[in-house]
């Protein structure tokens, strides 16, 4: 299918269910691992290509378009695949990755949104949020971080907020890559079981998968309340970690094809500089 496509079988719809949809499940997909990383691989060719005419337009001429990846997942879903093999295949110069952790003091003296606000992306830019604001009505809910009232102000905020991006010539791609407790349990326990991936094991990781369904219901809450029209959301099932980078990638290829980037034309005589070039 083409990558327009995928934006339709992906999207959260109205009566959309979290706890219907299979994390083992490849919708729209009919192939299997093998040809799935083909594409992948096809893919990468024409992300390539339409990322590096978006930066070129925005340098030169006087383009605003950027696109936005907002990635959120419980942990060991495979953020840090997607931004490796997928978002880590194109020109890095034109990418914008921003990691968001606990806020720092500096940053809770502010509006949850302000330091979000700092890190979007330019024109001609991907940006790419590896967690983002949506943890302040994620964890922020499940953990009750802030009281009801304030999680129920972010929402409206958070909607305020995307659609003034929008407009201002941002693709906003937000996407939940969704796994089963069971696939996560494996991927920790990997990192458990080989010294190369300590590094990445987070005791704390086991204390949230105790909280996992009141996670599910806080992500239903955030699909019913701010999946729009200018910033839907899209769930990915994520089990299979090579249909989740392949979705994501077609995800990104729409939002550029629609973008339509255009190579800049030459503000100099061409005719001119190559006799000079020749002469020189």
């Amino acid at each position: 299918m083409n990558a327009h496509t995928w934006t339709q079988t992906l999207r959260v719809g109205s009566g959309f269910r979290l706890a219907d949809l299979d994390p083992d499940s490849k919708p729209g997909y009919d192939h299997g691992k093998s040809q799935g990383q083909a594409d992948l691989a096809a893919g990468l060719d024409d992300l390539n290509g339409l990322q590096e005419r978006l930066f070129a337009e925005s340098r030169v001429g006087t383009a605003k378009d950027s696109v936005l990846l907002v990635l959120q997942a419980m942990d060991s879903a495979g953020k840090g695949g997607i931004v490796r093999h997928v978002v880590g295949g194109v020109d890095p110069q034109g990418v914008a990755l921003a990691a968001f952790k606990a806020p720092t003091a500096e940053e809770r003296e502010h509006d949850f949104l302000w330091r979000v606000e700092t890190r979007l992306p330019e024109p001609g830019f991907i940006g790419v949020f590896d967690r983002s604001h949506y943890e302040d009505v994620l964890i922020g809910r499940v953990r009750q971080l802030a009281p009801p009232e304030e999680i129920e102000r972010r929402y409206d905020a958070i909607n305020e907020f995307e659609a003034r991006v929008a407009a201002s010539g941002t693709r906003i791609i937000k996407v939940m890559l969704h796994i089963s407790p069971e696939e996560q349990k494996e991927r920790l326990m990997e990192r458990l079981e080989r010294p190369d991936k300590y590094w990445k094991y987070n005791p704390g990781d086991v204390d949230e998968r105790m909280l996992w369904p009141q996670y599910m219901q806080a992500y239903q809450t955030v699909f019913d309340r701010t999946s729009t029209e200018a910033a839907p959301w899209y769930v990915i099932p994520a089990n299979a970690k090579w249909y989740a980078r392949l979705a994501v990638q077609e995800l990104l290829l729409a939002a550029l094809e629609d973008i339509d980037p255009q190579w800049p034309g030459a503000d100099f005589d061409v005719e001119a500089e190559k006799k000079r070039l020749a002469a020189s």
